[in-house]
């Protein structure tokens, strides 16, 4: 048995190695968080809605945290590509990837398979916002209301024809969930992207589109689509006149967008809850608001465990409708 000479002698060789093991395991501290410049990745091309909004966040976040918040465009794969390079990332707190419904609660039904676990991977920061989605349809389409459009397409054999985003999207989706409630007539088109949908409606080669409201407002205000509804579960401020789709005959009806900020899994609590609340107090400034409805954003920042359960919750339900429609990405 080592003497009281001993144990003094053990203690004073291995004090500075314990010393050390107590600063590995320490929580981090965010007081000096961050020190360089943060990465947020964008899992898409630059101009969309989620790159833009992301923008606007990431150079507020930048001046309220003093270290530049650079976006760094990954797209690829419907998002995947982008998001599982934050998976992988050192979790540290300078990576960050914007987190998008259909990447991450959608398309790990959709694809047979998906490089990261949408859980597992990622400690949720915030929420962003929801993005408003809408039913536009070209001025030939003999209809004003919603509730006449799923009665045209119910009179036409070969239905209404619906542009959106792309197999899996959320407005292929929020379409499906449609058809279920309603029984209408409506058949899927899916495009690579966006921009050619609209393009196609606006020029009139697709009769109807589901899309975010950001891409579709310049159109509606030129009188060049007409406006149908919004998914979203209040009328917009941008588009006071045009009703949700639960007040134009599906109660309860509600189908959005959202974006948010997530980090690698185990990147330490105190980092993630000091981004939180500096992103709430960004996205909750009347200035960032404007910028964000302007693009069909409605402000909503949460907690990390407000997002994860949401995250969790729409996994669920986005299964069901996947499971239902018999949606599949090759």
């Amino acid at each position: 048995m080592p003497s009281n000479f001993h144990r003094a002698t053990l203690r004073r060789l291995f004090a500075p190695a314990l010393l050390a093991l107590a600063a590995v395991t320490a929580p981090a501290s965010a007081d000096d968080y961050p020190s360089k410049p943060i990465r947020l990745i964008v899992p898409f091309a630059p101009g969309g809605v989620t790159d833009t909004g992301a923008r606007v966040v990431a150079e507020r976040l930048g001046q309220r945290l003093g270290q530049q918040v650079v976006v760094d465009n990954r797209p690829g794969a419907s998002g995947n590509i982008g998001t599982q390079m934050a998976a992988t990332a050192a979790p540290d707190g300078y990576t960050l990837v914007v987190g998008f419904d259909g990447t991450l609660v959608i398309n790990p039904h959709v694809y047979g398979k998906v490089p990261f676990d949408p859980v597992k991977d990622f400690a949720p920061v915030s929420k962003i916002g929801d993005a408003a989605l809408i039913i536009v349809t070209h001025p030939s389409v003999p209809v004003k209301t919603f509730e006449e459009l799923v009665a045209y397409s119910k009179s036409n054999p070969g239905g209404v024809s619906y542009g959106s985003a792309g197999t899996g999207s959320t407005p292929h989706l929020a379409g499906e969930l449609l058809k279920m409630r309603t029984g209408a007539n409506f058949v899927h088109v899916p495009y690579k992207g966006g921009g050619q949908a609209m393009a196609d409606v606006v020029g009139g080669t697709l009769p109807m589109l589901y899309t975010a409201v950001a891409g579709a407002y310049p159109f509606v205000q030129k009188g060049q689509i007409n406006a149908i509804a919004v998914s979203s579960s209040q009328r917009l401020a941008s588009l006071p006149k045009v009703p949700t789709i639960s007040e134009a005959g599906v109660p309860g009806f509600e189908s959005v967008s959202w974006i948010g900020i997530l980090a690698p899994a185990k990147t330490p609590q105190p980092i993630v809850d000091k981004l939180q609340r500096e992103l709430n107090a960004v996205v909750q400034s009347p200035d960032i608001k404007d910028r964000l409805a302007a693009l069909g954003i409605t402000a909503s920042g949460n907690t990390p465990a407000e997002f994860g359960q949401e995250i969790r919750s729409d996994l669920k339900r986005y299964a069901e409708i996947v499971k239902a429609a018999n949606i599949k990405v090759d």
